[in-house]
């Protein structure tokens, strides 16, 4: 069997942290009690009229813009047609061949679209089987029926589950740094899609391509994205063929459902929502939108590669957390320590250190100037590196300086030049000689039991490369 390529494309539900909804003048909830946030707009009444959202569409345009599409000079609403019980018109409004915003781009993931709709009411199901046509009954709450949503659709460019399930994070919180939706999975309103499917490698033609709806966490995506593609090459090693169709993935189990076939466009019957006029973002309202846009994880990861040197992980780890970024940005700006250094302390030790103190990097009490003192002393070997991490301890919960708590706590670094160190080096290597005699051996790895005994001995004020110097000097 020829080696296959896997071909992933997402679509991204967005809800958007409006008032109301898109089309009528209900307040949004999460909640509440069932059918207490409803009109008759969003449920269909006879006669009725929608009004669209005009924050709504401010908050596309900023989606459109932060991923670099290209904004439609107008667009235009779509009727798309089904019947299903949480849609009480029997269809959707939402956009289908002009868009808002086409063609742009998110790290290294094309954006085929992003566009406006409304959501739909939420289905409950209780009861043994919670379908209607079995012993239990499915109940629909309308409060959610009509939230506005940005739907952003990207190319079939990624090429793994563990990719996809990044990229994904990527975009959550690059929505989220844009304050129009708070992006909370487990509440609904950031809803991920996977299109999956395989093909021979080298081949440019697309697999049959099946749909995991509506995964609820980025493991559960990249845990349902693995379970389908091994489906899928076990059917085509078995000699069967991949239908196109929508399913269920149940991550307690890891099984995969068929919920249906996978419909086409024309299944839909789109044509234009005859009681809307089409949107033609005004020049106004398009220099709002650029000019609310903060600098987007993806620029911020490229200026911290490309600018100041940082590794793609580290890079990666700062620009997708705020605090994190800032804290890093007032660290470098206050002292020399560089780049590097201080970026691997706010994503190693200083994140270590919150972890130790169960505390949140918002309760504690260091400062971004004590983080670059603490990193200079350390660099200057005024103090070894496991005392700096003792001292960041004590800057996370009392706050301080940080050359004051090295003073108090005497934890100045131990100078060869006394002899001391070169003393307690001697009496390490007595008291192993076994190791000493496997590193002789050529068992370079012994001599860690003698290392370890130094630092205990002098409680970590020993300098690391130091000790290995002396120890090296006396073999």
């Amino acid at each position: 069997m020829a080696e296959l390529e896997v071909v992933i494309g997402l679509e991204i539900h967005v809800q958007l942290a409006t008032k109301t909804k898109m089309f009528c003048g209900c307040e949004l909830s999460f909640g509440d009690e069932p059918n207490v946030h409803t009109c008759p707009i969003c449920l269909a009444h006879p006669g009725v009229l929608p009004v669209p959202n005009e924050q709504a569409i401010r908050y596309a345009l900023q989606i459109g813009l932060a991923l670099g599409c290209e904004i439609a000079p107008h667009s235009i609403f779509h009727r798309k047609n089904y019947f299903y019980p949480d849609s009480p018109k029997a269809y959707q409004i939402s956009q289908y061949d002009i868009p808002i915003a086409s063609n742009g781009k998110l790290g290294e993931i094309r954006i085929h679209r992003a566009h406006l709709e409304e959501d739909a009411a939420k289905m409950i199901h209780v009861g043994e089987s919670g379908r209607i046509h079995g012993s239990g009954a499915s109940l629909v709450d309308f409060n959610r029926g009509g939230t506005p949503l940005v739907e952003i659709v990207t190319e079939p460019d990624l090429r793994g589950a563990a990719e996809a399930a990044a990229w994904a994070r990527l975009l959550r919180e690059t929505v989220r740094q844009l304050g129009v939706s708070d992006v909370n999975m487990e509440e609904g309103s950031l809803r991920v899609d996977g299109n999956i499917s395989v093909r021979p490698v080298g081949s440019e033609e697309l697999g049959t391509k099946t749909e995991l709806k509506n995964m609820n966490s980025f493991r559960f995506l990249e845990r349902g994205i693995e379970a389908e593609l091994a489906r899928q090459r076990e059917l085509i090693a078995s000699g069967g063929t991949v239908e196109q169709e929508t399913l269920h993935f149940d991550p307690v189990s890891g099984s995969l459902t068929p919920l249906r076939s996978k419909e086409e466009a024309h299944d839909y019957r789109y044509f234009p929502e005859p009681d809307l006029v089409p949107l033609a973002p005004s020049e106004g309202m398009l220099r709002e939108a650029q000019e609310a846009l903060p600098e987007l994880p993806a620029a911020r990861i490229e200026r911290y590669q490309s600018e100041l040197g940082l590794a793609g992980d580290v890079a990666l780890t700062l620009a997708t957390d705020p605090w994190r970024a800032e804290f890093f940005e007032a660290a470098l700006v206050s002292g020399d320590a560089g780049a590097v250094p201080v970026a691997n302390w706010v994503t190693g030790e200083l994140a270590a250190a919150f972890r130790q103190a169960e505390i949140g990097p918002e309760e504690g009490k260091v400062t971004p100037e004590s983080l670059a003192a603490l990193i200079t002393l350390v660099q200057e070997k005024k103090i070894s590196h496991g005392s700096g991490k003792t001292v960041l301890a004590a800057l996370v919960t009392e706050g301080g300086d940080p050359a004051a708590i090295v003073e108090r706590e005497g934890l100045a670094q131990m100078s060869s030049d006394s002899g001391e160190l070169e003393a307690i080096v001697e009496k390490a290597m007595a008291d192993n000689a076994d190791a000493v005699e496997k590193i002789r051996e050529g068992n370079g790895k012994a001599i860690g039991a003698i290392v370890g005994a130094i630092m205990r001995e002098t409680k970590g004020r020993a300098d690391g490369g130091e000790v290995n110097r002396l120890i090296q000097e006396k073999l």
